[in-house]
């Protein structure tokens, strides 16, 4: 369904305003606590959601890192357009509104008398407690690689080191190098970023090192803005021609089965075998480990939550957002970890006054920048189906293939901004 950008933008203000439940709801008195567990875009905007709605409510948020680096615009720190510093948050802001934030691990959880313990052995105990653990990785899909591999084959989807090694590997590269990306199967965060990957190393190649390529293996048949990609890839890097700067090969018989680090060689389901100078492997995923020591993950390895609360359908009092959770089709962005823990923060503060939670409008988007002045997106605005089980698109679309350039320029510009009030809007 088409929509056009304004009335996009009016339904993102209308989830934002549905989501925070209009005003402050007013306490009960008694002291109420919610420990929000993960620091990255859904725990940081639920901890600060919940306090600007009611200053009453004691928010706790459990995260182990200083700082959190945002994997939306990450890869524009490989081809050299922004800095590494420009994607790093810290929770200074947070601790301003009053949130206490703990620089630690949740080790475990006590769903049936509501306490939580920390690596450290704080026990905090919650009435209400937000769970956005993000994602991790199915070692066990890719024979030859696991965590200890990766520090050296660096995935960089979860930004930061990651980020600066694989940055690092592709300047070492010399000209004429290959650089192998391999996309999993399944559900995944940020479905669409490994072409946008794709797209900015490209673009660094282009201009330092032109003799050099990139190999996607992908173990799927098509991939998010698929057309609009192959289009920019034509016009930029010459997809389809003998030299071109990008090779694109899915399905089946290209998902990656093993690697072998001694010899820097993948091995697809087809039996081929190919070197790369720089490899990046994207693994399978799954939700956040703590979540399926919890007990909170399903076969799928996500969350199945109660979509009118974010309440975990497996324990009571547990709330999950963000990539963790189930909410198709709602895709794993950060866009949709905001719009989530707004109405999950809504839900909790309501639930906790007495009161009903309001329905809410949930938005995502999906932006990809392929060159400074070229970008495109897909946006989409959900509501709570009637049978209250599943999300359905109310209004959606995507930049059009017939875009002219002054349109993907003005996308590459909405694109900037979008991050800078996004990660305003979470961190302060």
């Amino acid at each position: 369904m088409a929509i056009s950008r304004r009335k996009f933008i009016t339904a993102l203000g209308t989830a934002s305003a549905l989501s925070l439940g209009g005003a402050p709801l007013l306490a009960l008195g008694a002291s109420r606590q919610v420990v929000v567990i993960g620091g990255g875009i859904g725990g940081a905007t639920a901890a600060r959601q919940i306090r600007m709605i009611d200053p009453a409510i004691a928010v706790t948020l459990i995260e182990p890192k200083q700082h959190y680096h945002t994997c939306f615009m990450s890869n524009e720190v490989l081809s050299g357009r922004r800095k590494l510093a420009s994607i790093r948050f810290d929770y200074t802001r947070l601790k301003e509104l009053g949130i206490k934030v703990i620089h630690d691990k949740a080790a475990n959880i006590s769903p049936d008398d509501h306490k939580i313990t920390t690596n450290n052995g704080t026990v905090l105990s919650y009435d209400r407690c937000i769970f956005a653990p993000g994602i991790d990785f199915r070692w066990d899909q890719i024979e030859g690689f696991d965590a200890k591999t990766a520090q050296l084959f660096p995935h960089a989807w979860q930004a930061g080191q990651q980020t600066a090694t694989l940055q690092a590997q592709l300047r070492e590269m010399a000209d004429g190098g290959t650089v192998i990306i391999t996309a999993p199967a399944g559900s995944m965060r940020a479905a669409h970023a490994p072409y946008e990957r794709a797209s900015q190393i490209a673009h660094y190649l282009k201009q330092h090192k032109p003799r050099s390529r990139v190999l996607i293996f992908d173990a799927k048949t098509a991939f998010p803005q698929q057309a609009l990609f192959l289009q920019a890839w034509q016009r930029l890097f010459g997809y389809g021609a003998h030299n071109s700067l990008i090779e694109w090969h899915g399905g089946t018989a290209h998902r990656l089965i093993k690697l072998d680090a001694t010899t820097r060689t993948i091995t697809t389901a087809a039996g081929e075998l190919h070197r790369g100078d720089v490899l990046n492997i994207i693994p399978p995923q799954q939700a956040g480990h703590i979540a399926a020591a919890s007990g909170l993950t399903d076969e799928s390895g996500w969350c199945p939550v109660d979509l009118r609360t974010f309440e975990s359908t497996r324990h009571k009092g547990i709330h999950i957002i963000g990539d963790a959770c189930i909410a198709s089709p709602m895709q794993k962005l950060g866009s949709a970890a905001n719009s989530q823990a707004k109405a999950c923060a809504n839900a909790v503060a309501s639930l906790l006054n007495g009161r009903e939670p309001a329905a809410a409008v949930f938005t995502d988007v999906a932006y990809s920048t392929i060159e400074e002045a070229y970008a495109f997106s897909t946006v989409g605005s959900y509501r709570l189906a009637k049978e209250g089980n599943r999300f359905t698109l109310v209004a959606g679309g995507a930049s059009p293939i017939e875009a002219s350039t002054e349109d993907l320029k003005r996308e590459a510009a909405y694109a900037r901004s979008w991050f800078n009030n996004l990660t305003k809007d979470t961190f302060g």
